[in-house]
């Protein structure tokens, strides 16, 4: 590859096949100008999207935040990627290096944002809040600042986000949606979840994508599983009447009507918290 642009020191634009990507590395444009040769032994990333927008973004970001910013998102969103075992969408190396830029710029002005989604992020993304917190500890490394718990779960959004592909209005939405769907079920059901069993582990799973759908207004549809939802109403009574409470509950709030297949799983997954 050949560098078609400097960004900085660290940063070109390139050509692959025959479409324009973002390399970094440390050094990798020191001494270079426009046509020289990539020493491919110094890179580290190489960002290639369709997407022209966030090509742009991080053009713009790069000429307007310090290298060191991105070289520390780029550790934790390696880290990320190890502990959960997925890839996350480009467009996190952006968002994330963006918004530790300014948590950090907003400690040092000693105006410091809670996070109103703290609490649910904390118990509905265990994960992903273990790494925020690990994140604190690197930018606490790096930089010598101490960042506040709100700051981990606001980072654990960012990995969310990253895994769904959705921008973070939507994935506030969705983690509202679950979180009013555990209390009808902790309310109806009248227990206390186990948060470390595997099943409330599942039923979280299923209650990301089911409110993805929601959010997105789209369904789930399985013409084979139609008469599974009788044999289902009738085993499971009280889980399935805890499903009809969820269903008019977004029917009222958010104008989404549960397909038969949705109250369904639902009603197993419920089932299964029900059971422990």
């Amino acid at each position: 590859m050949k560098i078609v642009k400097i960004l900085n020191n660290n940063v070109v634009v390139s050509i692959k096949d025959d479409q324009e990507v973002i390399v970094m590395g440390r050094g990798i444009a020191f001494n270079k100008r426009s046509g020289d040769q990539i020493n491919e032994k110094q890179i580290d990333k190489v960002f290639t999207s369709e997407d022209d927008d966030i090509t742009k973004k991080f053009k713009t970001l790069i000429s307007d935040i310090p290298m060191e910013y991105m070289e520390l998102s780029e550790k934790i969103i390696q880290y990320a990627k190890m502990k959960l075992g997925k890839k996350l969408n480009d467009s996190i190396y952006i968002s994330l290096t963006d918004h530790i830029h300014f948590a950090i710029e907003r400690h040092n002005d000693n105006l410091p944002i809670k996070n109103g989604l703290l609490w649910e992020t904390k118990h509905l993304y265990k994960e992903e809040f273990e790494i925020g917190l690990e994140a604190l500890n690197m930018i606490c490394d790096q930089f010598n600042v101490i960042l506040p718990e709100d700051e981990a779960a606001f980072i654990a959004l960012h990995i969310v986000n990253a895994q769904l592909n959705e921008d973070m209005t939507n994935l506030i939405d969705m983690t509202k949606v679950i979180q009013d769907i555990l209390t009808i079920v902790k309310y109806h059901l009248k227990i206390e979840f186990d948060e470390n069993s595997l099943n409330y582990y599942r039923f979280i799973t299923h209650l990301k994508f089911f409110a993805h759908r929601l959010v997105k207004g789209s369904h789930y549809k399985n013409k084979d599983e139609d008469d599974l939802i009788n044999v289902i109403k009738s085993k499971y009574p009280n889980a399935y009447q805890c499903t009809q409470k969820i269903k008019k509950f977004v029917e009222n709030k958010y104008k989404y009507e549960l397909t038969e297949e949705e109250m369904l799983y639902l009603t197993i997954h419920i089932q299964r918290v029900l059971n422990k």
